[in-house]
């Protein structure tokens, strides 16, 4: 856990800082700026529109019973997501679109959250002594 600590708050801000210099030489400043902004813009709209999504359908299974949990994990990715795409830079930008892809949010879902068999059992012991 600390080395993703270390690669979340150390490596990949100089990460973002490099690739924001070799695009700026490659385009120019302002042209990079804009490309960021953009990135934002489209990145915000595009988590409003399927946040809404997310929520309706997570409305409407609730109607049939259901426990919308799935969705709440969606949530919390697009939430995810919408910092990445605030944050400024191309990597955690790259990152952020990714995670608006509906089936990598689910195979993230699938593979982060999946029950893990630990090797234990869980019994319920019944007294047969205590039911007469």
């Amino acid at each position: 856990m600390l080395k993703f600590f270390f690669f979340l708050f150390i490596t990949l801000p100089l990460a973002e800082l490099y690739v924001l210099i070799e695009v700026g030489r490659g385009i120019g400043g302002l042209p990079t700026i804009a490309l960021c902004l953009l990135t934002a813009a489209i990145g915000g709209l595009l988590i409003r529109w399927q946040g809404l999504n997310t929520l309706i359908d997570a409305r409407r299974r609730m109607q049939y019973g259901e426990l919308p949990a799935e969705h709440g994990l969606h949530g919390i990715m697009l939430a995810v997501s919408g910092l990445m795409l605030f944050t400024p830079g191309f990597i955690t930008d790259t990152l952020g679109f990714l995670l608006l892809v509906p089936p990598v949010r689910r195979w993230l879902i699938r593979h982060l959250f999946a029950p893990r068999d630990d090797g234990i059992i869980d019994i319920d012991v019944i007294d047969h002594h205590r039911l007469r």
